[in-house]
């Protein structure tokens, strides 16, 4: 699902219009992009929890050469899905009733 279709999804599920919703989704991106550059969380229960987190310096090796190269530690962007993210997700189809053959 893109960017449009999520919109159209959205609007048809809340009732709002498509440009109301696309109003929204940019503000809720802002907020969360600025607020996990500060190092800060946004925690979303029952969706999941956004945060910074910092990425120790390690020693990689470049793929043409094999030479070892450094790698800078960094701050990147994370992502951890809620318990009901992960239920939702992981729920399996119910089981629909076999019908039961008729004996002879």
């Amino acid at each position: 699902m893109n960017k449009k279709e999520l919109i159209v999804a959205a609007a048809a599920a809340s009732g709002l219009s498509q440009k109301d919703v696309e109003k929204a989704l940019k503000a809720l991106n802002e907020v969360v992009v600025a607020e996990v550059a500060k190092k800060g969380k946004v925690q979303l229960i029952g969706f999941g929890t956004f945060e910074a987190r910092e990425r120790a310096a390690r020693t990689g090796k470049n793929p043409q050469t094999g030479a070892a190269i450094k790698i800078a530690a960094a701050t990147v962007p994370a992502f951890k899905a809620g318990k009901a993210f992960k239920e939702a997700v992981n729920a399996k189809p119910a089981k629909k009733a076999k019908a039961k053959k008729a004996k002879k």
